[in-house]
């Protein structure tokens, strides 16, 4: 007799945004394996009997710290254990949630999946960006800046996606943003194009700076801005300004 694994998204920083059902399934956890961007007020509400586990890693860090954290998930369920595995954001977008899975049905785990609201789009909201407008973006795509170490090369093809869609959210893309900038361009965007770029969405640390393709990656230095941070192309940036309400 096994336990059972619940992938949970934690949302994407304010404590208030987790679901009720990531909430329910904390509550009942025996162990509780978190991720380094779980608020740490959602980390509080891990019972005192519950054992909890900081599995999170830095970006830059050897990926086969991925490794450790399914062999955890599976030795805690085969010892008859509920487990969480908590994650920022959603645990399905760039929240490696799918591998897990895989892995868990592998070796013959009972799991469920609980969603959380993903860090693109909370983080925009609470900057007063709509990600799609009836006027200006029928189209969105979620997409990675920082691709998996183990690719020998990227395979994102940012001048393709420059005028395949009308808003771009990049997750993990702080660090190559010049590069990715001058690829969108290059792509056919405008260098005019608004880019808005976000640090710590929906926290009391909730910061935004915006520019245009052809100077962002410049304001990001000046403004000394750090991970974890999105990116949002397109001309739904430049609506914040009218509906903005933090």
């Amino acid at each position: 007799m096994t336990g059972k694994v619940f992938i949970v998204g934690a949302g994407p920083g304010d404590p208030k945004l987790i679901t009720l059902k990531a909430v329910e399934s904390i509550k009942s956890a025996d162990i509780v394996l978190y991720d380094r961007l779980v608020s740490k007020k959602i980390v509080a509400m891990i019972p005192k009997r519950a054992e909890k586990m900081y599995v999170g890693r830095d970006v830059g860090d050897d990926y086969k710290h991925q490794d450790t954290t399914n062999d955890l998930m599976v030795k805690f369920a085969k010892q008859n254990k509920n487990v969480v595995r908590l994650k920022g954001g959603d645990p399905f977008i760039f929240g490696r949630g799918g591998e897990e899975a895989e892995f868990l049905r592998q070796h013959k785990v009972k799991y469920e999946i609980i969603p959380g609201i993903t860090s693109g789009i909370g983080s925009a909201e609470y900057s007063g960006i709509p990600l799609t407008h009836r006027k200006y973006a029928s189209s969105v795509v979620f997409v990675t800046g920082h691709e998996d170490a183990k690719k020998s090369e990227g395979v994102v093809e940012w001048k393709k996606l420059a005028k395949a869609v009308d808003t771009i959210v990049i997750m993990m893309g702080l660090s190559r943003l010049e590069i990715i900038s001058k690829q969108l361009i290059s792509g056919g965007l405008s260098k005019n194009t608004p880019v808005a770029v976000i640090q710590n969405g929906t926290t009391n640390e909730h910061r935004m700076i915006k520019g245009t393709l052809s100077n962002i990656s410049k304001k990001v230095i000046q403004a000394k801005i750090k991970p974890p941070s999105i990116v949002v192309v397109g001309k739904v940036v430049s609506l914040s300004d009218k509906i903005g309400w933090r």
